[in-house]
């Protein structure tokens, strides 16, 4: 089957893990961690004190969200915990999986030639579909405009993301890693996505959608698992937001969580919901992925939720990809790829994303390299030391924000995420059912008229 030989091709995969979250830093080897979500959007006086004296140690503490992280080894905490007036206690004990396992080619060979000074640029036929090179001709690159990338971290020295990568300001949220990843060629989905919004106009590999816009690593998820906590989203959210990020990209999810009581679903919805809102009133943009379940929330559970992609201010975009394209690079680019998450519920916008759907094994040449014609239908960007195809939702979120960029950057707009969403609609081309729809939202993102 077309799976299996997609995953015998694999040069890495990113396993649908979840970090133990902060798990180096426990009292006892039977510690958990908790969030004590306050009931206002600000801790209440003394709380500190109050849960150090319930057996907890805080490790985290997140003001502008009215929540603190604990550990502790005390079974009776949670309880005890609920109990304190104007709080509650949430266990992060929720498996989620926030990376959604991707297929993944290695690039290898000599460059192709090509029509652009970058290399691989004629791999990349997302920019056709968004019309970056248009808005490129037009003199807007997304200079000016500052990206946050939050997910596994940035390979510093990639030459394609070293230019536009501010180093100073990247942070890591997830316990023992550093943002920069360790060296070593491999796929890293944090670098893919990075490449793909801002992978710089040098001439060496891979270009990005927006390709002078600054990008800043933010990490929340694990280079090794592929996962990562609510906490350690919530803080990268909080921190991409000060440090007055005009963008924020999420390439990550929950994947559908069926609301059931009892469990703490709906206080990390409220929680992850403070800080989107927190982030959008501070002036940055926030963008997620839909998710990779071929899950419709419209119709498979009209209830379910899907984290951040569902809390409030979030642009969740869905994938759409060309089927053959290396067979015949007219074909039709906006297709919704196979395994998209849809619904009105979810879906506000979608890109290029990729898809591996085309029937047969026969190989295509494209701009001197030769590969089975159904991986040139993926999405080509960066990785550790390398390049890659690779296809999801996380590579569509990616061409959104950097069309954003792209958009913010014409108009010169900064921190003002109501007005770059108002072009995003106007300039978003309308497939698929008139008007606003399941799966493409308002529309497939556009940079140019």
């Amino acid at each position: 089957m077309k799976r299996n030989l997609i995953r015998a091709l694999l040069a890495i995969a990113l396993l649908g893990a979840s970090l133990a979250s902060l798990a180096s830093t426990a009292a006892a080897n039977d510690a958990k961690t908790y969030i004590v979500i306050s009931n206002r959007s600000t801790l209440p006086r003394g709380l500190e004190a109050r849960v150090a004296a319930l057996n907890g140690n805080i490790v985290n503490t997140l003001p502008e969200v009215g929540a603190i992280v604990v550990t502790s080894s005390d079974p009776n905490f949670a309880a005890d915990a609920a109990a304190l007036r104007g709080v509650r206690a949430v266990p992060e004990s929720i498996e989620l999986t926030l990376i959604e396992p991707s297929d993944v080619v290695e690039l290898t060979g000599n460059p192709p030639n090509s029509g652009d000074d970058d290399a691989f640029f004629d791999l990349q036929w997302g920019h056709d579909s968004v019309d970056a090179p248009e808005a490129w001709d037009a003199g807007y690159t997304g200079e000016g405009v500052r990206v946050a990338i939050l997910d596994s971290g940035i390979d510093a020295t990639h030459p394609d993301l070293a230019p536009n990568l501010n180093a100073g300001l990247s942070a890591s949220f997830v316990p023992g890693e550093d943002w920069d990843i360790r060296p070593g060629v491999f796929f890293n989905h944090g670098s893919h996505v990075a490449g793909t919004v801002a992978a710089a106009d040098n001439g060496i590999g891979t270009i990005g959608v927006a390709p002078d816009a600054e990008i800043v690593a933010v990490k929340v998820l694990s280079e090794f698992t592929g996962g990562g906590s609510f906490e350690g989203v919530v803080a990268g959210i909080v921190y991409a937001a000060n440090i007055e990020a005009d963008i924020m990209n999420m390439s990550l999810g929950s994947g559908p969580i069926p609301r059931v009581s009892g469990q703490g679903i709906e206080d990390l919805w409220f929680l992850t919901g403070r800080a989107t809102a927190y982030a959008h009133r501070q002036g940055t943009l926030v963008i997620a992925s839909a998710g990779n379940d071929a899950f419709d929330y419209d119709v498979d559970d009209s209830t379910a939720i899907n984290l951040p992609a569902m809390a409030p201010f979030v642009q969740a975009v869905s994938a759409n990809a060309p089927v053959g394209w290396a067979t015949d690079s007219s074909v039709f680019l906006r297709n919704i790829s196979s395994y998209s998450n849809v619904g009105e519920r979810i879906v506000h916008f979608s890109g290029p994303g990729g898809d591996f759907i085309y029937p047969g094994n026969e190989d295509c040449t494209v701009a001197g390299l030769t590969r089975p014609c159904w991986v040139f239908d993926m999405v080509m960007s960066t990785g550790s030391e390398a390049w890659y195809w690779s296809a999801g939702t996380s590579m569509a979120a990616p061409h959104a924000a950097g069309v954003a960029a792209l958009l913010a950057d014409k108009h010169n707009i900064n921190q003002n995420p109501n007005a770059i969403i108002n072009l995003m609609k106007a300039y978003a081309d309308d497939e698929g059912p008139g008007g606003f729809d399941k799966y493409y939202g308002y529309g497939t993102v556009d940079a140019h008229d």
